[in-house]
């Protein structure tokens, strides 16, 4: 698919407009009333159920006192409740702010100091982490938690709200929800998504790309709190009325595996690590999760080549690798099916534009390591109070996306790392994603991180830190074996020199290695070392 073959035209959507009219409303018009929207623990939910809830949240968020551009947060996991507060905010003008469920007491302290919410709706089983600085929110005027059938409840905050209302005097280009992002390299940052914007990833990568139907079953292991999960579970499914199956708890390999048992959706969406667990159990196959998969997409970090070819081999179904980011709302930069290139991150998603760019903003040949620069339709208003961010980070109708790629000769894109990742062994440029793949490709290896780690004589050389599959047991004969199977796959001086085994990796509530705290191990381990 030629990139250059749509031309967003920003006029498409008229200047008046209201997400929940598209999203929500529209499925009553066109006769899906019955069709079922979402499906969680609880029972199933039709479009009509939908519609009528979103009403009556908009409506009892108005009662409360919340005006239109007003905030709330959400700390609120995946069931029907989510979307029904999610868009009856929206539909009533007021702009949730949708929080990770898996965060510390710490991080919400910030977080909800940060945006100012006017009410805050919390699932009981995270009411615990918040409610020690409940005290301390000045801006706080109640809290409704979700699954509690008190006077706190959310029945009780809905009460008897009527079932109709018109959606606020909002335009395309108005404040419509906040996301955060998942601070794998300190606080989280407040990013302020408009009305337009799932409108535009729903067209371009959803239809485009994944290409959704009405007959499709959605599940993703991202939550609805990330803006991959918001695009996978909400947006796209809600533009062409296909169905959502919303999961509160973990998404462990046992859990998916049963959702795909059970359900049996036809799209499912994931992370690289929990693609590489559900395969580390031999007995994790299409027949044994779900028969009716036509498609899977991962995201959140690149997808080994080894771990993309082995599911579709295990699962028959192609996995569609995208590269996207919480201030673009979903996925710019992808693979197609039918065209699937394991490795690569594909090319432009429609309607987005892309460069690679030097660290003076010059545009490197192809075949050269640049940074990845976005232009999209979707693109985030900015970050909530942070002034020197915005300008480092946007540049016009262009922001820099933190990643470094270069183009192969099909003009496909190959990841490196992230720009704060990448490092210089012996005046040469190392991926930490490179050498990770290369021990990931070893059979006993189930994850890698790699950092850089100083040599004694003031050079960096990889190390790295290693997950070994089930039941194999970790010894030096092992260690230097898993060096010479990275000499044999990747340049020479990009093996690692040291190599750590581990339990686990520190990681993000989306997934993502936080490869900085290995980095800061490193440091450490430096400066305790004698001189």
């Amino acid at each position: 698919m030629n990139p250059d073959s749509i031309q967003v035209d920003e006029n498409q959507i008229e200047r008046d407009f209201n997400a929940a009219t598209y999203f929500i409303d529209r499925h009553i018009d066109e006769g899906r009333s019955d069709k079922i929207a979402f499906i969680d623990a609880k029972g199933e939910y039709s479009y009509r159920d939908l519609a009528r809830r979103v009403n009556q949240a908009g409506n009892a968020l108005k009662k409360a006192g919340v005006r239109q551009e007003s905030r709330i947060a959400m700390i609120v996991q995946d069931t029907f409740d989510f979307p029904a507060l999610f868009w009856g905010a929206i539909k009533a003008g007021v702009v949730p702010v949708a929080i990770n469920t898996l965060l510390t007491t710490e991080h919400y302290r910030y977080i909800l100091n940060d945006c100012r919410a006017q009410i805050l709706f919390i699932s009981q089983p995270v009411y615990a982490t918040v409610e020690p600085l409940l005290k301390e929110l000045n801006n706080l005027e109640q809290v409704v938690i979700v699954g509690n059938e008190d006077e706190r409840g959310l029945q009780t905050f809905l009460g008897k709200a009527p079932g109709k209302l018109a959606a606020a005097k909002t335009t395309r280009d108005d404040a419509c929800f906040w996301l955060y992002s998942s601070g794998s390299t300190g606080n989280p940052k407040g990013v302020i998504h408009r009305h337009a914007n799932p409108y535009w990833t729903a067209k371009l990568y959803g239809h485009e790309v994944l290409g959704i139907r009405e007959s499709d079953i959605v599940y993703s292991a991202a939550k609805l709190c990330f803006a991959y999960g918001l695009g996978n579970g909400m947006s796209f499914p809600l533009d062409v009325g296909a169905t959502t199956v919303l999961f509160a708890g973990r998404p462990t390999p046992e859990a998916v595996m049963n959702i795909l048992r059970q359900y049996q959706p036809t799209l499912f969406c994931g992370v690289p690590t929990l693609y590489a667990a559900i395969l580390a159990d031999p007995e994790n196959n299409r027949d044994t999760g779900s028969c009716r998969l036509r498609r899977c997409v991962s995201a959140g970090e690149a997808l080994p080549e080894e771990i993309g070819r082995a599911f579709e081999a295990r699962f028959g179904v192609e996995v569609l690798d995208g590269v996207g980011s919480t201030e673009m709302l979903q996925t710019y930069l992808s693979n197609r099916s039918g065209d699937i290139q394991y490795g690569c991150s594909g090319i432009a998603v429609p309607g987005y534009d892309l460069r690679l760019v030097d660290e003076d903003g010059n545009q490197v040949p192809r075949g050269e390591i640049g940074e990845l620069m976005v232009k999209a339709p979707s693109a985030c208003n900015g970050y909530h109070n942070q002034r020197e961010k915005n300008h480092t980070t946007f540049i016009g109708p262009w922001a820099y996306s933190g990643d470094k790629y270069f183009q192969n000769d099909r003009g496909y894109y190959v990841y490196c790392g992230r720009a704060d990742d990448m490092f210089k062994s012996g005046g040469n440029w190392v991926s930490p994603f490179e050498v990770e793949s290369s021990l990931i490709a070893h059979e006993k290896v189930l994850e890698a991180a790699v950092v850089p780690h100083e040599d004694g004589h003031g050079n960096l050389k990889p190390k790295a830190f290693v997950i070994l599959q089930e039941g194999v047991e970790q010894s030096d004969n092992l260690a230097e074996d898993l060096k010479n199977h990275a000499k044999e796959n990747i340049e020479f001086w990009k093996y690692p020199r040291w190599i750590e085994f581990r339990k686990a990796l520190p990681k993000t509530a989306t997934g993502k290695i936080q490869r900085y705290k290995l980095k800061e191990k490193c440091a450490e381990l430096n400066r305790r070392a004698p001189s």
